[in-house]
């Protein structure tokens, strides 16, 4: 018997990530995939999560790490990732602080706790697609978040007022973000803060690539920014959103936000009728591990991926036929390639799964389906040679599809 005629109408809005779907092609070992934005789990520090475990688990301390604990998150890692953000320029302590499953979850909540069906979000245009599903159940209006927009703010709040909501929040990713690698400048950032200001909306800084820089200079984070501006975290409009995922190990679902107490408490409201806690030993591994390796284990994802994203952009330059543009980025784990008007990325992967490549068509990363002809490129899970095998593989793809 089925129960789809009792599904909300929201559900139609749900749709099966491009990107998940093609993370089983990574079982295949013909396949050099470009297609997931994971790390490479080579370099996952195992030996510092076993010690971790061990010792959680321990006579001692299972009775802690097994255990139900408080909805705000651990509090020697909620420490930690305060005096973190303080490197960062964020002043802040453990009250600012939620430990969420992933930022991945941390976008559903704040979807849940901003949006009311036909608000608007702007987002980049294209944007990281796990956002577009988390806030697509709460039923929001997509608008265009760009720095060098010249619309006047009272014509953006006319225009949200027009499709039956307002401007909730500005989503963007300023670092490396995915899928183009686009990292923001300070005066765009600068400017994207005063938009908002002008809005009255909240600004959403998914930071999840920050600490994954391999060429230039640190930029501020927006929140810092903001702090800088104002004075006091209290004061501000900013939710940072952090994770060990690109860094540490995404399987243990392990991110945070950073935001004025009145959100977090909001939020922790959210979490307890959602999930009450994150596993504890997880939070418990996370924290020791980020204590004793983090900065160190970053220095070498930093050499390692850093290498990596030389080479492709390196093959790129070589494999491509004229016509074909890319984007330089400055870290993160990301390419974005612009083909030739008419050529249509979903199409194409079809070809380049015949040639043993792949890569996720950038149609999905726009809120509207457009700009089919683009895609996104991962280096982060293959070593240079293979990435150079790759894209020359793809390069006769897309130069025969040309012809």
């Amino acid at each position: 018997m089925s129960l789809n005629h009792l599904f909300a109408n929201r559900t139609s809005r749900m749709s099966a990530s491009e990107i998940r779907e093609l993370l089983k092609l990574l079982d295949q070992p013909d396949i050099i995939s470009f297609a997931g934005g994971i790390p490479d789990p080579a370099y996952f520090p195992r030996e510092a999560f076993g010690e971790a475990m061990a010792a959680a688990l321990s006579e001692q301390a299972a009775g802690v790490a097994l255990q139900y604990s408080t909805s705000e998150g651990y509090t020697p890692l909620r420490d930690w990732i305060a005096a973190h953000m303080a490197t960062l320029g964020v002043p802040c302590t453990r009250d600012n602080i939620l430990i969420t499953a992933g930022s991945q979850q941390a976008l559903d909540y704040l979807g849940k706790l901003l949006l009311d069906r036909n608000d608007t979000a702007l987002v980049g245009w294209p944007t990281y697609l796990g956002a577009l599903g988390a806030f697509n159940a709460y039923e929001p209006r997509y608008d265009r978040l760009d720095p060098a927009d010249n619309r006047a703010p009272d014509q953006i709040v006319t225009e949200a007022s027009v499709a039956g909501g307002r401007v909730k929040f500005s989503y963007l990713s300023p670092d490396f973000a995915n899928p183009t690698g686009i990292t923001l400048s300070e005066a765009e950032r600068r400017t994207v803060l005063a938009r908002a200001e002008a809005l009255d909306c909240a600004v959403i800084e998914d930071a999840a690539y920050q600490s994954l820089r391999y060429d230039g200079d640190p930029i501020p984070a927006i929140l810092a920014l903001e702090i800088a501006q104002k004075g006091d975290i209290e004061a501000c409009r900013t939710i940072y959103l952090g994770s060990f995922s690109k860094t540490l190990a995404p399987g243990l679902r392990v991110g945070w936000v950073v935001a004025a107490k009145p959100v977090i408490a909001q939020l922790v409201l959210t979490k307890q009728a959602a999930d009450l806690q994150t596993a504890t030993i997880n939070q418990i591994a996370v924290a020791h591990v980020a204590t004793s390796v983090f900065d160190s284990h970053v220095e070498t994802l930093r050499a390692v991926y850093g290498e990596r994203m030389h080479a492709m952009l390196d093959a790129l330059a070589d494999h491509m036929p004229e016509g074909v543009t890319w984007n330089t980025p400055e870290g993160g784990m990301f390419v974005w390639v612009s083909l030739p008007n008419g050529i249509d990325g979903k199409a194409l992967l079809q070809k380049a799964l015949a040639a043993n490549v792949a890569f996720v068509p950038g149609g999905a990363f726009y809120a509207d389906g457009s700009n089919a002809n683009t895609l996104r490129l991962n280096f982060s899970m293959s070593p240079a040679a293979k990435i150079v095998e790759g894209v020359a593989r793809l390069g006769k793809v897309i130069s025969a599809e040309l012809a």
